[in-house]
């Protein structure tokens, strides 16, 4: 099988603490970066963007690799919950899209979150109704994201804006952009409350399987000069807790490369770890099909694909929903770079 595959607007909104996270795993609080207390706790979302983070937990192979380290998680509808609990010291790390993250760096001034590696590449992009033949037919139309200001929704607004079409965050303009949680995206689509929705697998490929939706813009179409990759999830740390204990870290890593590797090694068993780990975190399963259709539109990788995110960075200013950033020290690899070079693996690049 081929596999391919924030930004909230105020700096009041990102630090609110009225989290909308569902716990998973120990409800114990996180090591807080504290170093000595022998736990890391993890946030994930359940999506198909995140499979490293769903496999990694579901085979065990995070909490192996840990070793004395005690793994808890939590997981997320979208980005901004995460970064929130990452401020709010409840998460040590988490995988999360591009926008968040870059929002969570410009509002903490550069203080509060390190990318440590990449996870997936690819696998979104708006889905509508039969009868929208073409992009020409969505003026007029309400189209869903996951939440504002996440990966997701800033393509979206981007892609209106480079249409000419007006959009605003109260759901106005030529566009109607209406955030969600992604099952309530199903459902509303189901019930023809909205006309599509840009969303991240498998939430795309629902769509198409079970809904009778259509793919009408590919997000990998948009991103030629990175060879239509671009980043969809990537792992952060907190800044304090990559400071204060290094050794998990890089023992986070190394599971991390562990899962992807195996991924991309046993995709039919990878498919079958993941869909059995969303139905322990949702209480519902996927379809095998549905499983299988959003691993061929992801790609698997710990290259964060650094130049993507100079692009979603520009994209977000660009729709009003960051200020102009510096993302220079966003990344820190080394650690990411020691283990490939210890294994005689290619390193990865950051931006710079």
């Amino acid at each position: 099988m081929s596999m391919r595959t924030s930004v909230l607007p105020t700096a009041a909104a990102v630090l609110a603490l009225g989290l909308v996270a569902t716990g998973c795993g120990s409800e114990g609080e996180g090591s807080g970066g504290d170093g000595g207390s022998g736990t890391l706790t993890l946030g994930y979302f359940p999506n198909i963007t995140h499979v490293p983070a769903l496999v990694g937990v579901e085979n065990g192979t995070l909490a192996e690799a840990l070793g004395d380290t005690a793994l808890e998680t939590q997981t997320f509808n979208a980005g901004p919950d995460a970064i929130n609990a990452l401020f709010a010291g409840e998460v040590d790390a988490t995988f999360i899209g591009p926008n968040p993250a870059i929002n969570g760096w410009a509002q903490s001034e550069g203080t509060a979150l390190h990318i440590i590696a990449g996870s997936t590449s690819r696998g979104a992009g708006l889905v509508v109704r039969p009868g929208i033949d073409s992009v020409e037919d969505l003026p007029g139309t309400t189209l869903s994201t996951p939440q504002l200001g996440n990966t997701q929704d800033v393509a979206l607004r981007w892609f209106a804006q480079e249409q000419g079409w007006e959009v605003d965050t109260e759901g106005g303009g030529e566009l109607s952009v209406l955030p969600q949680d992604n099952a309530e995206i199903i459902d509303s689509f189901v019930l023809g409350e909205i006309d599509g929705a840009w969303v991240p697998e498998p939430h795309l490929s629902r769509l198409v399987d079970e809904a009778d939706g259509e793919l009408l813009v590919d997000e990998t179409d948009l991103w030629p000069e990175t060879g239509g990759e671009f980043v969809t999830t990537h792992l952060i740390v907190s800044a304090e807790f990559l400071e204060s204990d290094p050794e998990a870290v890089e023992n986070l890593l190394r599971g991390h490369i562990e899962t992807v590797d195996w991924i991309n090694e046993n995709p039919e068993d990878a498919q079958t770890a993941a869909i059995a780990h969303l139905e322990a975190l949702t209480g519902g399963g996927l379809s095998p099909e549905v499983v299988a259709s959003a691993f061929e539109n992801v790609t698997f990788t710990v290259d964060p694909i650094a130049p993507s995110l100079q692009g979603g960075a520009e994209h977000a200013e660009a729709v009003g929903l960051l200020d102009p950033v510096e993302l220079d020290g966003i990344y820190a690899l080394d650690p990411l770079n020691g283990l490939l070079a210890e294994a005689g693996r290619d390193e990865v690049a950051g931006l710079g």
